[in-house]
């Protein structure tokens, strides 16, 4: 949870940033916008080895260009930050440094040719042994003097030697093959198989609403537009998508029954109801947090099965997201954005009338 919470603004920041140079892309080519990362093709100035020599401002290609490569810079980091802030929660700052090197190497970061192509799993196993590895170190009996020198020298010295060996040597065999399998597996996805992705990462999003199940299926789906890059379609997006509609349903469906019904509500429930319209149009689950928690064997069955329908639907739809966040605000980047906002509204109106029925179970008259 800790390297997750840190891991998002990088998330967030970098995701939105890219997606919004493919949509200035497409604005300028008359395309997909799927080359905003092209200089050429954007008509970015450059010279004959192809570096970048200036800018052209009043040219909405070059501004694509300009965004997207801002949010690959953001981006890149956020499979070592992740690890980093793993090893963090177990060690401290001592296992920053082990952590860093874990995540680096995971995704062969700045072309490093060491690189394991282990993603996000590899990060967080890195991540684990980095933080241990270095809470191991930083509980030797070691002589005073060089007591001072332990935690910026001889642990992230020793701790990322021992990480990098285990992610080269241990990890990048193992874990870089069920990689690649499980993205061969989403790449033959499609149909009902897909709706039955959709309807489990739905179910896993509402489950415990930003919660550590619910930071699995997002670290999932935004790691997949890590593998997805600039494809033109991949499954990847669809995941992406799903997640972040699945995510929205919880508020928006409580925030509708607390409408629809207000007496099955206590009088703060009913105020938390007018936020949650809000942080879950803007893809911030735990706007049903306060209801799960004031009565959670009546919300929580009922805000997974909307969520599930809703992750079901969208996989039906076949809606793709470049995304990783921003709820309603990156609507615009959604395919077929209008069967994505009627499945938003199918999951919500399944979770607030669920709600309402569960409500009735064991009320007194």
């Amino acid at each position: 949870m800790t390297g997750v919470s840190y891991m998002i603004p990088f998330v967030a920041a970098g995701g939105i940033l890219i997606a919004l140079g493919f949509l200035l892309g497409a604005a300028a080519a008359g395309t997909d916008g799927i080359h905003a990362y092209d200089a050429a093709k954007m008509n970015v100035p450059t010279n004959e080895s192809g570096a970048v020599t200036g800018f052209d401002l009043l040219n909405i290609g070059n501004w694509a260009f300009i965004i997207f490569w801002f949010g690959k810079a953001a981006f890149a980091f956020f499979v070592p930050v992740l690890a980093a802030y793993i090893a963090f929660a177990i060690a401290d700052r001592p296992g920053l440094v082990p952590g860093f090197v874990a995540g680096a190497l995971a995704t062969g970061l700045d072309g490093n040719p060491l690189g394991t192509g282990t993603g996000f799993l590899g990060a967080i196993l890195g991540g684990f042994i980095g933080g241990f590895v270095a809470l191991w170190i930083s509980r030797w009996k070691v002589a005073n003097w060089i007591k001072p020198v332990m935690p910026v020298v001889v642990i992230p010295l020793l701790g990322s030697l021992i990480t990098g060996l285990a992610m080269v040597l241990v990890l990048k065999v193992p874990v870089s093959a069920l990689v690649n399998g499980l993205t061969a597996w989403l790449g033959s996805l499609s149909g009902a198989g897909l709706a039955v992705l959709g309807l489990v990462l739905g179910l896993m999003m509402a489950f415990d609403m930003g919660g550590p199940v619910n930071k699995v299926a997002y670290t999932f789906a935004v790691t997949g537009l890590a593998t997805a890059g600039a494809a033109a379609s991949a499954t990847e997006f669809q995941v992406m998508a799903i997640v972040m509609a699945a995510g929205m349903t919880p508020p928006l469906g409580l925030a509708l029954a607390t409408n629809l019904r207000k007496s099955a509500f206590s009088e703060s429930e009913v105020e938390n109801g007018k936020a949650a319209w809000l942080l879950g149009a803007s893809f911030i689950s735990e706007g049903a947090i306060p209801f799960a928690a004031a009565d959670p064997a009546r919300v929580i069955p009922s805000i997974m099965v909307g969520s599930g329908v809703t992750g079901a639907l969208v996989a039906l739809f076949g809606n793709e997201l470049r995304a990783p966040h921003g709820g309603i605000f990156v609507f615009p980047l959604v395919t077929n954005w209008l069967t994505y906002v009627l499945a938003i509204a199918i999951g919500t109106v399944v979770t607030a009338l669920l709600v309402l029925v569960a409500k009735n179970i064991g009320a007194k008259k």
